[in-house]
């Protein structure tokens, strides 16, 4: 193992986060998540019945 450590540089904290750009974002990842799983669930369903023998 390596005994020569240097100790990590300290922490730079540049700026603040952009609090409302993250929020839309987030709201439009878990929108898109919501209509891709209602959109799956149509799929299916309307496989079920085309399929169906």
């Amino acid at each position: 193992m390596a005994n020569n450590h240097e100790p990590l540089p300290p922490m730079v904290h540049e700026s603040a986060m952009d609090y409302k750009q993250h929020e839309q974002t987030y709201n439009g990842f878990v929108t898109l998540v919501k209509y891709s799983i209602i959109t799956t669930a149509v799929v299916v369903v309307i496989l079920y019945f085309w399929v169906q023998p």
